[in-house]
Formats: C-alpha cells, structure tokens, sequence
C-alpha cells in the first residue's frame, strides 16, 4: 500500500471519514474507489471504512492509487528524469516522441517508458500526464503519481522557447480566439482563427535575433491546442520547422517550440518547486550555425 497520512485536526462537531475527505477537498470517485479495498483506510493504523467515526488527533491513511493500474504497453525507452518524489515525476520529453500510445506508437510513446519505469515501485500506479505536449513538442512534463498529487496541483506556470521565421524586435501580446474544427464529429488536427473560437492570448518575449529567425521566450493564457503554433503564424512568424501552420524547413524536422520552464505550488511540500532545462541540442545547433559572425 502507498498512503497519505493525514492528521485530524480542528473537529468541532461528530464526523466520519466520509464527511471529513469531502471537507478536505476529495472527490466522490476517489472516496468511492477507497471503499473497494480493506486496508484502503486506516483510522490510526486500524482498518476501516468511511464511516468510521474520527476524532481530533487520530491519523487517517488513505491509499493513494485506489484505482485499477494502467494497461499500457511498456516501451523501452531511457527517461530524461529531472524532479522526482513521492507525489510527482518530471522528465524532459524529447521531440518527435508522443506522450500517450496511439495505433501510430504503440511500441514508442513517453507513457509506456513511464509506465515501465513507475513498475519497479509501484504495483498499481495510474498514468497521468498533468498537461500534455505535441509530438513535435520537446520539454518538461509532469507526472503525477497518485490522484491525490493530481487533484492537489495547482499554480502551475510555464515558459516556452521557440525560434519563428522572422525578426521580431520588440514584446508582443496576441489575443486571437481559436476553433476546432469538427469532421463528421471528429476533430480536424489544424485550428483555426475565428470569432466563434476559444479566447486565448500568448505572451512573445524575443531574446535573439539571427539570419531572419527569433529565438523568443513565450506564456500563454489557457493553453489550447496549437495555441503557439497557430497564434505565431497568425502574425506572419511560423515556428521553423511546423508543416502545419508554416513550411517546412530541411535543416529542422519538427517545431522549433520546447517547454523550458516550469513552475508550480507543491501541496505536501509546501513551497514552490522550480525547474528548468536547457535548450534542446538542435536549437542551440541551429541557431549557431545561423548567427551572424
């Protein structure tokens, strides 16, 4: 078992474990899922169910994984890891590499590298990807481990690289909302810029500019898909390399676009985790080999 330990406090009135998971924020899935299994709670070390009655000072365990483990296949790939505890795993995900298995990768995907390495500690661990990345995208991804980390993250903040085609010199702000368009009920893979669309709004900081490119630091406001890649070529500078919503480029075989930092509020360890990676190799090959002497 892997369990969260949580000290009763502050009781002014009777309660169960039941009614006390649900003021401390836990979902009606998850308490249903620890009802599954004796030994899933513990009311100072004792099994117990939800409606044990609790008292100030008693220690109540919860199972932190009290679901059934994910059925993916595992997948031989070295893991670029650089945060891990108890509650979270951090990797850098390469480029060209998906997170989750399609019919296309089923043998190579970031999900099935994780699931193989999380069998070695864990013998019900769950994969879920806090905030997923393109394919093409490179850069830092969050795993958490158990639901609770999952439900407990919060304040996350990142802070992309790209390079576009183009010189752009001065911060811009691009506030355009973005449409999925639909085929037959299923999603089309290009979006698109429309007034019947998602509100977004990406934050360009350029850093250097080199033979016609931008290598810029980027935010954005909530997150949709190709919200980058779109909201850039929207202003006529396409990230090098995205066939999508640019032209390919044949010295760089997928977007130019990396998660390089990241930032967020750890609930157990009560402080802000901050973590950062360098540039990709291919960026920083590129871009030597397009700077101007």
């Amino acid at each position: 078992m892997n369990y969260k330990e949580i000290k009763v406090e502050n009781l002014t009135e009777k309660t169960n474990v039941y009614h006390f998971l649900k003021l401390q924020g836990y979902s009606e899935h998850y308490i249903k899922n620890l009802r599954k299994k004796i030994g899933y709670i513990l009311v100072n070390n004792i099994n117990s169910t939800t409606r044990t009655p609790l008292n100030n000072n008693d220690i109540l365990k919860i199972e932190t994984n009290p679901f059934p483990a994910s059925n993916i296949k595992h997948c031989d790939i070295p893991l670029d890891i650089i945060y891990e505890d108890e509650d979270y795993l951090i990797v850098n995900k390469p480029s060209n590499l998906s997170c989750i298995p399609t019919s296309a990768h089923i043998e190579n995907n970031l999900g099935g590298a994780i699931c193989k390495y999380m069998s070695t500690k864990c013998d019900n661990f769950i994969l879920r990807f806090v905030g997923r990345l393109d394919k093409d995208t490179s850069g830092i991804v969050i795993v958490a481990k158990n639901s609770i980390a999952c439900q407990k993250l919060e304040k996350i903040e990142k802070t992309y690289s790209i390079i576009c085609i183009g010189n752009i010199y001065k911060n811009i702000i691009i506030e355009k909302p973005i449409l999925t368009i639909t085929n037959n009920g299923k999603n089309e893979m290009k979006r698109i810029i429309s007034e019947n669309g998602k509100y977004a709004k990406t934050y360009v900081y350029p850093i250097k500019q080199f033979n016609n490119f931008t290598l810029c630091n980027i935010k954005i406001i909530q997150g949709r898909t190709h919200q980058i890649r779109l909201h850039l070529s929207s202003i006529n500078h396409p990230l090098l390399g995205d066939s999508l919503y640019g032209t390919p480029h044949p010295d760089f075989t997928h977007s130019a676009l990396v998660c390089k930092k990241i930032s967020f509020y750890h609930y157990n360890k009560e402080t802000y985790i901050n973590l950062e990676i360098p540039l990709p190799k291919d960026f920083e090959q590129f871009i030597t080999n397009n700077s101007k002497e």
